[in-house]
């Protein structure tokens, strides 16, 4: 008799890699629950899962039950822009904290976790070290885990894309540091296959390395536009970000974070088949903002 697949909590369905890795383990047969924070922002997914329940992963009451019945979580949960005065601690790795907990609870087999690549080299920043705290926990907790650590996602290169839009690419350092970054729709498939594999620490990139000046070079062709990119000395930038992080900790460690990505090189092995170039060209489409594929 075929055992049926597991039973997946997806925490982040509602976010750019969630939606994938949702559509990608419908696919495979499994039973989905989705996680969303309301009502209205969960409301799409009805069509596309099997169950979907409501919880703030930074209000541990409201988690109760989520994980009944569930085999394996899967959280892609973290903060870019704040809200509500949470910081990444509060998100990344206490909400986290809370949804593992409430899993252990539910006796769930297994949690698969998206931190960041080079996270353990990289915990003096904040986000980062959101995501590596949470992965001690869970590496203490005594539950299977599977941490998959990614480059960057190609939505995180529609910054380029959006400057170039704009008519000017501007560039920390010369731009020559590397990244492999990858498509949603392949990590689903790196994330959908820990939730049965048996690899519990999973680097990944895409199929393609860039240096940040040919992301930029790449943007400017979709549009069929001029190459203007401007550098900006990286201790200018680095200046930029302290002063930053006294008016506002959060930002500034969000630009600290990206000022540190776009100056070390950042490549994993590769996996998938979406390139960034036509990703770019999908972008440069007619409506394409108002569709939401960029």
């Amino acid at each position: 008799m075929t055992p049926h697949p597991p039973r997946v909590l997806v925490a982040g369905a509602t976010g750019y890699l969630g939606g994938f890795v949702t559509r990608e383990l419908k696919s495979r047969g499994h039973f989905v629950r989705a996680l969303g924070r309301s009502p209205e922002k969960s409301s799409h997914l009805q069509d596309q899962v099997d169950e979907v329940v409501v919880g703030q992963v930074t209000t541990p009451t409201s988690l109760a039950n989520v994980c009944q019945g569930i085999d394996v979580v899967f959280s892609s949960i973290g903060i870019t822009r704040q809200k509500d005065g949470l910081t990444f601690k509060d998100v990344d790795y206490q909400g986290n904290l809370n949804l593992l907990e409430e899993a252990q609870r539910a006796g769930v087999k297994k949690f698969v976790y998206v931190s960041v690549l080079g996270g353990l080299h990289l915990r003096h920043l904040d986000i980062v070290a959101a995501h590596e705290d949470f992965v001690d926990e869970l590496v203490a907790s005594g539950v299977n885990y599977a941490a998959i650590r990614p480059t960057g996602y190609f939505s995180d290169m529609t910054e380029f894309f959006g400057m170039a839009r704009r008519g000017r690419v501007w560039l920390v350092g010369p731009g020559q540091n590397r990244v492999n970054p990858i498509h949603g729709a392949d990590l689903a498939v790196v994330c959908a296959d820990a939730v049965t594999g048996e690899d519990r620490e999973i680097d990944v990139g895409g199929p393609d390395v860039f240096t940040y000046r040919q992301i930029a070079e790449l943007a400017f062709q979709s549009l069929d536009r001029p190459v203007k990119i401007v550098s900006i000395p990286a201790r200018l930038a680095r200046f930029f970000v302290a002063v930053t992080r006294v008016f506002n900790r959060h930002r500034g460690e969000l630009l600290a974070f990206m000022v540190t990505a776009a100056t070390s090189d950042i490549v994993a092995p590769s996996y998938g088949t979406h390139t960034l170039q036509a990703y770019f060209r999908e972008c440069a489409q007619p409506g394409a903002a108002a569709t939401g594929r960029f």
